[in-house]
């Protein structure tokens, strides 16, 4: 259950109660695509604040299968992890899959990024790996179009993904109560996806409509794409004023700082994505005073400084500059392990500290 404590000029405070825990918002999430950070343990992260994590129901589909994750229990005893998790639908990534794939209105066909066997995936299936997967939060299916894509086609998926998040909640509100995960602690909770591209109307109507239907929570999806900052706050400009003051809000795939904080100071709750692990295993480093570094530059050589004095990571208070620029350039897994550390720590702070100053203002 969400309870929202208060609204404040920097963003919405609340709680969501969850038999797996209690999740302080807002939130980030960080992204472990088949059930693992790659170079960090789930302890790693628990560390450094988080308190959800997100994983990929296309790859788990894929690798190992959802059918052998049920077998063993669900997702939460595969990778032994105890706290929330939220699952994404598997929308965006057969979605993005264009040219290998096969779309109607039942659904997408496509081809294993792995191997090429043929996979098909709809609103009933979707349903049903994300509930064998066993999570706590899950995504209805949705049809998500290119920024740049026509009008027409827009609309088209618009029109698509409202009639599949009928299906989603019909077959998810089946499965519920057919208990299909005995091992479930309880129903897990159900997002609809708003959709439109950039076309301000459409997002509406999508909004609307989803509402309509009700759903646990409400999700912007379709962004952080290739748009622009501003083009991005302007569908959230048209979107929030219009969701439920008492759901969930989500936006999906972004995870930059300085738009985590605008976001939030436009009603987010909650956030995901994949760029601060992305950029550290290519060794740009966040540092807790706001700024970056690139610590392969040659400038880090011989700069004996510790990382981040102030980190909220053990690793980045406790390893020099120059350490970390040779175990980069001699292409140590380590250098992986103290830079995603170091970035997923101050994006986790960022909303540990904007907890903190809405707080400040009860």
């Amino acid at each position: 259950m969400f309870t929202l404590k208060d609204t404040t000029p920097i963003g919405r405070r609340g709680v969501l109660e969850l038999k797996r825990g209690t999740i302080q918002t807002p939130f980030f999430m960080p992204v472990g695509t088949a059930g693992a950070m790659k170079g960090l343990t789930h302890q790693d992260i628990l560390d450094v604040g988080a308190q959800l994590l997100l994983c990929n129901t296309y790859h788990l589909l894929l690798q190992p299968g959802d059918d052998l994750v049920a077998e063993a229990g669900g997702l939460h005893s595969f990778i032994n992890w105890d706290k929330p998790i939220l699952t994404d639908s598997g929308g965006f990534q057969v979605f993005s899959l264009r040219g290998t794939n096969t779309i109607d209105d039942t659904g997408v066909h496509f081809k294993s990024h792995l191997n090429g066997d043929p996979y098909f995936i709809g609103p009933e299936e979707s349903m049903r790996i994300q509930h064998n997967l066993g999570s706590d939060m899950i995504m209805v299916f949705d049809e998500c179009p290119p920024s740049t894509a026509k009008r027409s086609e827009i609309q088209a998926a618009v029109d698509r993904t409202l009639r599949w998040a009928e299906k989603c909640k019909k077959v998810h509100n089946e499965l519920c109560s057919k208990d299909v995960m005995p091992s479930r602690l309880d129903k897990c909770m159900l997002f609809g996806i708003v959709q439109g591209g950039l076309e301000r109307d459409l997002r509406e109507k999508c909004t609307e409509e989803l509402i309509a239907i009700g759903f646990d929570g409400y999700a912007i999806g379709g962004l952080a794409v290739g748009e622009t900052p501003d083009e991005m706050y302007g569908v959230l400009d048209a979107v929030c004023p219009l969701l439920p003051e008492d759901k969930l809000r989500y936006l999906m795939g972004v995870g930059v700082v300085d738009q985590l904080q605008k976001c939030v100071g436009m009603g987010i709750d909650m956030f995901d994505c994949v760029l601060p692990m992305r950029i550290a295993r290519h060794g740009t480093i966040l540092l807790s005073d706001g700024s970056s570094i690139r610590i392969q530059n040659a400038q880090y050589r011989n700069d004996h400084s510790i990382i981040d004095e102030n980190s909220p990571s053990l690793l980045g208070r406790t390893h020099k500059k120059s350490y970390l620029n040779h175990l980069f350039k001699a292409k140590e897994r380590l250098a992986e392990t103290i830079a995603s550390s170091q970035n997923i720590a101050i994006t986790l702070k960022t909303m540990q500290d904007l907890r903190k100053e809405m707080d400040k203002k009860n």
